[in-house]
């Protein structure tokens, strides 16, 4: 791996991370969004631009990171399968369950205040969907969130990512004997968005394209003859302009669409993966020549771990202050996501400084 395709992935690693605050920081009536989701309100534009950017524009930022932690991955197939495990399980499943940990008590600080107690009931993160005072459900119940569903939603990835690291020998067998058969059954199956609780089509799909692009050797530093800028950004926006306004316009899902929304979203996703990687080499030469921006990108994981669920905490206690302000909607979407990773940043530096053995063990080795 040469030193542009390292530096697009330390770079589009932050990005993509980063980004992610904007995608869990909407504020729409539907808390919950999937890529076939419609919109039960009145089309805005704060409305149309939230669902356009958190469920259609910055859609791209897990398949990319999937395929950039499968790519490196497979770099390393000079180690033992097995020390490779144990190191990821140090690297992500501690970290998953330390973070988990702290969600928990996050939410539990909030659930003191009568306030801030009612900001955490309307920001609905609870993923078994009861909502309720960790004091009303019990330790068991409490356990279960912890382990299996905790409100720091966002820690399925890594999870996940760890599930597809132990699979790797498998998957690496497949994408290098029939690639063509099982990249057209995963599109196929991501379509319909299947999911066994911790294996996902999507999540595979691009875990194992990254494989795939290492194994082959496929040229990530220079742009394909096939390639066109234009072609890629047309299809890639065009299409989650289009999906938005559907979105808010269908009144209720049929078979056709909700099946021509998901083909759309994915159809998307990778054009939108494609434009990205090569249309950035500027921006991402011109950052990564930056020290704060180098000193920035070593707190990436502590703004993933950390962000939710404060994020969605401080948005809907901001809207019970703010509502009556015009346009209060559009403006905690754009400024709390962005207070929020510069919060998760100085955190992230104080805890290096003041913990750095604790700091290490949160981070799985990330950013030292």
């Amino acid at each position: 791996m040469n030193r542009l395709i390292s530096q697009k992935f330390r770079f589009y690693s932050f990005i993509c991370i980063a980004l992610l605050l904007f995608v869990h920081g909407y504020n729409l009536k539907e808390t919950y969004l999937t890529p076939a989701s419609l919109v039960d309100e009145p089309i805005t534009f704060a409305g149309y631009f939230e669902y356009f950017i958190s469920n259609g524009l910055l859609r791209f930022r897990i398949p990319m990171l999937f395929m950039i932690s499968g790519y490196i991955f497979s770099l390393q197939d000079y180690k033992p399968y097995a020390e490779r495990a144990k190191k990821r399980f140090v690297t992500l499943m501690i970290p998953y369950f330390i973070w988990g940990a702290i969600g928990i008590g996050i939410t539990w600080l909030w659930q003191q205040n009568e306030i801030m107690a009612q900001a955490v009931q309307q920001s609905k993160v609870d993923q078994f969907g009861v909502n309720k005072p960790y004091a009303e459900l019990g330790w068991i119940e409490v356990l279960k969130r912890w382990l299996i569903a905790p409100p720091s939603y966002q820690l399925w990835f890594i999870r996940n990512l760890f599930v597809y690291n132990l699979l790797y020998p498998v998957f690496r067998w497949i994408v290098t004997k029939y690639p063509i058969p099982w990249f057209s059954i995963m599109f196929i199956l991501m379509v319909m968005i299947f999911q066994l609780y911790i294996i996902d089509a999507q999540g595979m799909f691009f875990f194992t394209a990254g494989i795939w692009l290492n194994k082959t050797h496929f040229p990530l530093d220079k742009k394909p003859i096939w390639f066109s800028a234009y072609l890629y950004w047309l299809i890639f926006i065009g299409i989650v302009v289009i999906k938005t306004f559907m979105a808010f316009e269908f009144e209720s899902h049929n078979f056709v669409t909700y099946w021509t929304m998901m083909l759309m979203h994915f159809i998307a996703v990778m054009a939108g993966v494609v434009a990205v990687w090569y249309s950035g080499d500027a921006v991402v030469k011109w950052f990564m020549h930056r020290k704060w921006f180098l000193w920035a990108t070593s707190f990436s994981f502590i703004i993933f771990g950390l962000h939710v669920p404060l994020l969605n905490y401080v948005m809907s206690l901001s809207h019970m202050y703010l509502h009556n302000i015009p346009n209060y909607r559009l403006i905690s979407f754009l400024v709390i996501p962005l207070l929020m990773i510069l919060f998760c940043i100085e955190v992230g530096a104080l805890l290096r400084k003041l913990l750095p053995g604790w700091y290490r063990i949160a981070t799985g080795g990330r950013g030292i």
